[in-house]
């Protein structure tokens, strides 16, 4: 992180296919009215995580103690990664950046088959920080988004989203990689996202169980993983906007994933909740030295493990919903600098029967200088009013999001209004486009 089981899994699984992505609409997730078989995720071995992790701690050991950006270690980490992928059938590409005067990596692995048209991605930074071989942060991560790549290809998966998984580079000098990634994704390519799973420090040695409340399906179908254990979950505030999942939220790519702590300090309840030692760090080698195979939990590497090939089997194999009606505003609108009065573009709904969904998707596209001056709200037919962003994202420019809405109070044909107000002096933009989605 930058500083900025089959048994048990099978009993949860037919619940959690009922938070699956809707496939022609990618760039939304939508919950099926229906549940639908999936296949059965494996069990991870851990043996096969920990020998990951093993290989990393001697690449570091042979290359100066790390695996950062511009370093022999980080290039021998990702040759490795890449030839485990190779040998097991997916289409690698190494991408190049440059970062720091040096050279920088992104590692993307594409698993054949699947809609093209949607694409569900794992991923998880590979470069360390200088001072230590990095095997939580995020040698942990790596690993198992690796070994359940390779499960894919043991399982001969043939799932209905595209898979892809990727490895990034220069995370821990600002999320570049990925930033690099993302930014150089065609408009129409970043819109076949149907979700982005990221997996940053998993496996800490005084461990919580944190999951990003970001995407609301993405976030479910963790957090029925973990039901299925009976281990409670908290939501993940430590590392919020600091990982690689920041870029693609950025971009409007529905996101989500797991962590199980850093620097910040466990609580008696905590403890009380998870075991391990309160008043002490979740993991008290972060961006240290002692950063070493030591420094993982087995328990939580193993369970954690286990949660990244649930995600890809539930929410990549399962059967597609089919999207509702959409309806859009494609007209500019100016949104004047603050003090001025709020603004609104309206889209006029008609043909759909009933209420709208719970899974009411909101698709908003407005271009503005510094977004933590917006409130944007969806203000239904009847006047009420549904906040989507108040003010959050600080010193980053436009607003490129997908939103749900539990709407499912209010009838769907009429006058649906995005209302943006400016509510701080100096910056301007405009509201490009928005889209409702029943």
């Amino acid at each position: 992180m930058s500083l900025s089981v089959s048994r048990r899994l099978a009993a949860v699984t037919a619940f959690a296919v009922a938070g699956l992505f809707a496939s022609a609409a990618p760039a939304a997730l939508a919950a099926p009215t229906a549940v639908a078989a999936a296949p059965t995720p494996p069990d991870i071995p851990l043996a096969n995580v920990k020998a990951h992790l093993s290989q990393l701690s001697t690449i570091a050991a042979n290359n100066g103690g790390n695996r950062a950006h511009g370093r022999a270690g980080y290039k021998a980490s990702i040759d490795y990664v890449k030839g485990k992928l190779d040998a097991a059938g997916f289409t690698t590409t190494l991408q190049t950046f440059t970062s720091s005067g040096a050279t920088g990596y992104n590692l993307i692995a594409d698993w054949p088959g699947g809609d093209p048209n949607s694409v569900l991605m794992a991923g998880s930074h590979l470069d360390s920080v200088t001072s230590g071989a990095g095997i939580n942060d995020n040698g942990s991560g790596s690993a198992a988004v690796l070994e359940t790549a390779l499960a894919v290809s043991r399982a001969g998966l043939q799932p209905t989203k595209h898979l892809r998984f990727g490895w990034w580079g220069a995370e821990e000098l600002g999320l570049v990689g990925s930033k690099y990634y993302v930014n150089n994704l065609p408009a129409a390519e970043r819109a076949k996202f149907a979700g982005y799973l990221n997996f940053d420090m998993i496996g800490s040695p005084n461990p919580g169980y944190f999951v990003y409340d970001d995407d609301p399906t993405i976030e479910q179908t963790f957090k029925n993983y973990y039901t299925g254990l009976g281990v409670p979950t908290e939501i993940e505030t430590e590392g919020d906007g600091r990982s690689d999942h920041a870029s693609f939220k950025n971009v409007g790519i529905p996101v989500g994933g797991l962590f199980t702590g850093a620097s910040n300090t466990k609580s008696a309840a905590q403890a009380q909740k998870w075991g391990g030692t309160s008043g002490q760090a979740f993991d008290r080698c972060y961006h240290s030295s002692c950063d070493s195979l030591t420094n993982i939990n087995d328990t939580a590497l193993d369970r954690n493990s286990d949660a990244v090939a649930y995600a890809i089997w539930t929410l990549g194999a399962a059967t597609p919903v089919p999207p509702g009606q959409s309806f859009e505003n494609t007209a500019d609108v100016n949104v004047p600098d603050s003090p001025a009065a709020a603004v609104s573009s309206p889209i006029t709904v008609s043909g759909v029967t009933g209420n709208a969904p719970a899974t009411t998707k909101v698709d908003v596209n407005i271009v503005h200088t510094y977004r933590g001056d917006l409130v944007v709200d969806l203000v239904a037919p009847d006047g009420t009013v549904y906040n989507l962003h108040n003010r959050t994202g600080g010193s980053a420019d436009n607003l490129v999001q997908t939103y749900t809405v539990n709407a499912s109070s209010e009838v769907a044909n009429g006058v649906w209004n995005l209302r943006v107000k400016d509510t701080a002096a100096q910056d301007v933009g405009y509201i490009n486009s928005w889209k409702i989605t029943f």
